[in-house]
């Protein structure tokens, strides 16, 4: 990566051309309720486009003396940086997905903490946040009414090998040939893949409005920069509302290989289909990776049936090493969701009736005090055991990549987790496969546990 800087001073293209006062005054430097440090910390992640560097840490101290200011003038806004990464310029002019991007950013930080603080909408029950999340996606048009189910959502790992990302290019391309648009978590990996391979097919079929959308949240944003296909970016509050956007959005969700925020990913949903209300709603799941990923696979599988059990299982496909198959099956799920939503008069571009428990949406802060914390018992209801294990899979995330669960690793250890045998010691296997393949962080790069797993001698 270069170390050479850049100064420019920018306008927006297309929207946030004017902010109040009090909105530019969240935005300074210092004040009370500043969102100054989230801002600038997001901004450069959005600069640092194609970076491979996955720590926020080492970016931040790589880019000390940056620095992002609002300027509100008569004509409009402008944002003016000093000492930004020199690749988002070319000719000493910003790239547009960039810029685009950064705008967003601004869009979407200000309407969280300014507008909703200013006119606060209640967030104690279920259907508030559904109703709060509904919000954030609007404010940042990304509900398209009318058009019919063809979203899909990729999850999988940033950190994964070539022959990997290759066959998420592969079901990506399969995917754009039959008109479906992509959602992803905007970063590299198999956030960047299928949209890269659906660019390609979506420019043979002619589809000049494709959409690559990417969601993601602050606190994640600086280890994951967003890729630069993306052109509809939406950053969320917290990872409990970027997850229900997803499935909220999305009308169906492809599994790849990834590590710890894989599983969480795949621990929400399943958590959601296992809840009774849901049970006659269609939500294709398919988990799916090359002939090298089958092992990997098997052994998610595996972590899933001695945990959820076999009613979990049902609920989603493992196809290995078969994009048009892939492809095709998503597609006759698409079929089942837009004739399902019709007969139920549901909307296509929000899933308002699939229900998502309030342990799914209630934001788990990863301290050292609520990972020991969490529960893990076979006694649990299968739909809560599943939210419990998403909360213990993303405080491993935390402390592998996000700025606060580091410096709290740093400061006090691992974390502890801990529950009944026949829980922990699948996750401890399932943990150290992920170590040992190196889902955990970036290749090349070495890994320290973030974690630490006990059994429960007393269950």
């Amino acid at each position: 990566m270069s170390d050479h800087k850049l100064s420019a001073s920018i306008t927006p293209k297309r929207s946030m051309e004017m902010l109040s006062q009090r909105e530019v005054l969240l935005l300074k430097k210092t004040g009370e309720g500043s969102l100054y440090e989230i801002f600038r910390s997001c901004s450069l992640a959005i600069l640092n486009v194609g970076s491979e560097c996955d720590d926020a840490k080492i970016l931040l101290a790589q880019y000390e003396d940056f620095d992002i200011e609002i300027k509100q003038e008569d004509r409009g806004l402008k944002l003016q940086l000093t000492n930004a990464p020199s690749s988002a310029f070319v000719d000493g002019q910003m790239i547009a997905s960039t810029r685009e991007m950064l705008f967003s950013c601004l869009r979407d930080l200000v309407f969280t903490q300014a507008k909703l603080q200013m006119n606060p909408l209640p967030l104690e029950q279920s259907d508030d946040i559904t109703n709060y999340v509904f919000h954030l996606l609007r404010n940042a048009n990304a509900l398209k009414a009318g058009r019919l189910p063809n979203i899909v959502v990729c999850w999988g790992g940033h950190s994964i090998v070539r022959e990997e990302y290759e066959y998420t290019k592969a079901v990506g391309h399969e995917l754009g040939l039959r008109g479906l648009n992509i959602c992803t978590g905007c970063g590299p990996g198999v956030m960047k893949g299928p949209m890269k391979g659906a660019t390609i097919s979506h420019a043979k079929q002619r589809i000049y409005n494709a959409r690559y959308i990417g969601l993601t949240e602050p606190g994640i944003i600086a280890a994951e920069a967003p890729n630069p296909i993306v052109n509809e970016l939406v950053i969320m509050p917290d990872i409990e509302k970027r997850l229900e956007a997803f499935v909220r959005l999305g009308h169906g969700i492809l599994i790849f290989p990834g590590g710890a925020g894989t599983a969480e990913e795949l621990l929400y949903i399943l958590g959601i289909l296992l809840h009774p209300d849901n049970k006659d709603i269609p939500y294709p799941l398919i988990l799916t990776g090359p002939a090298s990923s089958e092992k990997y696979f098997q052994q998610l599988h595996e972590f899933i049936n001695t945990t959820l059990g076999f009613e979990a299982q049902q609920h989603y496909k493992i196809i290995i090493d078969n994009p048009e198959q892939v492809s095709k099956e998503m597609k006759v799920g698409m079929q089942a969701v837009e004739d399902y939503r019709k007969i139920n008069s549901d909307a296509f571009h929000y899933n308002w009736a699939i229900k998502i428990d309030h342990d799914f949406q209630v934001p788990f802060e990863p301290t050292h005090e609520n990972m020991a914390s969490l529960r893990l018992y076979k006694d649990m209801p299968t739909h809560k055991l599943a939210a419990n294990l998403r909360r213990a899979f993303s405080g491993i995330v935390a402390g592998n990549v996000k700025a606060q669960g580091v410096n709290a690793i740093e400061k006090h250890g691992p974390f502890e987790i801990s529950g009944e045998p026949s829980i922990m010691k699948p996750l401890d296997k399932l943990l150290g496969a992920f170590v040992k393949q190196g889902r955990m962080k970036l290749p090349g790069t070495k890994y320290t546990p973030c974690y630490i797993v006990k059994t429960d001698t007393a269950s």
